[in-house]
């Protein structure tokens, strides 16, 4: 009975959420929580927290490295402790690149994905790029929700090389799973970072073994932060879209992090497999095993 009252309380949050957040001008919502969220100002943090938590739930900052934040910005991208997040070093393992919640995965249909039961879309759209799209096809795919009180830094899923960075802009929907489940193709409307990496791990894969990371930004704080990268990918962004980068990472390195909840999607062809403990709606933490090398 409490669990059933829980998840029907839960199911009607999710709802409100929907509808506040998909039925206002989102683009200019979005931009004025960017500036918003970085007020100063004591009062307006604490209001504009508690209002945050009143959405979004437990933060959870007992983990958080720091105690206090002078703005609700500062909470949204806080550092962890020291070791709150272990990182799983198995060889024949790549790691969850973020905290999420396992939504969609399974097997890659050709080209085709789903974002939620009889909701596809097609690798191409969401990548813009035809050629990259075949070079996954009919391989495994992960969808992986940050909810708006998780942590939102994102890191390597293993020793890697980020070869380039394209970005796309987009509209800023909602990503919860009401929205997946009315709006089609809606990753692929979303403001977008494709994260090619070249996977150089000790593990039996290939040489040109690969593995793609979608960070698909959200409504009220669309902005992904990259640290290979000297500027914001945001609303505001006007360079160029296809960036080349030559940065290296270590597994469990830090790569960036978003401003506000939203999603990473991982694409995986030669030589990965899911890792068998998936499931739809698992909390799964950054260094926690994504994928098992075949």
């Amino acid at each position: 009975m409490a669990l059933g009252t829980a998840l029907q309380s839960l199911s009607r949050r999710e709802q409100l959420n929907f509808l506040l957040t998909n039925r206002i001008p989102r683009r200019w919502a979005t931009l004025f929580m960017g500036r918003f969220s970085h007020i100063r100002q004591p009062l307006i943090r604490r209001l504009s927290m508690y209002l945050w938590q009143l959405f979004a739930g437990d933060l959870q900052l007992h983990e958080a490295r720091e105690s206090r934040f002078e703005s609700m910005h500062d909470c949204f991208i806080r550092k962890l402790k020291p070791g709150a997040r272990p990182i799983d070093t198995a060889p024949e393992v790549v790691v969850s690149p973020c905290d999420g919640v396992v939504g969609a995965f399974g097997p890659i249909r050709g080209t085709r994905v789903f974002q939620a039961k009889g909701y596809p879309y097609e690798l191409e759209e969401l990548l813009g790029d035809g050629e990259l799209a075949d070079r996954y096809r009919n391989g495994v795919f992960a969808t992986l929700r940050i909810k708006a009180s998780m942590y939102h830094r994102f890191h390597a899923p293993d020793a890697c090389r980020l070869g380039t960075v394209h970005y796309m802009s987009g509209d800023t929907w909602n990503v919860n799973p009401i929205a997946l489940k009315r709006v089609e193709r809606l990753f692929c409307r979303n403001e977008r970072a494709v994260l090619e990496l070249d996977l150089t791990g000790t593990g039996p894969l290939e040489p040109d073994a690969h593995l793609l990371l979608v960070a698909v930004a959200a409504i009220l704080v669309a902005s992904i932060r990259l640290h290979a990268l000297p500027i914001p990918l945001n609303l505001r962004y006007a360079g160029r879209n296809r960036i080349p980068c030559n940065a290296c990472y270590q597994r469990g390195e830090e790569m960036g992090y978003f401003e506000q909840g939203s999603t990473m999607l991982a694409f995986a062809a030669r030589g990965l497999r899911l890792h068998p403990d998936l499931y739809e709606g698992r909390e799964i933490r950054m260094g926690q095993p994504l994928f098992l090398r075949v």
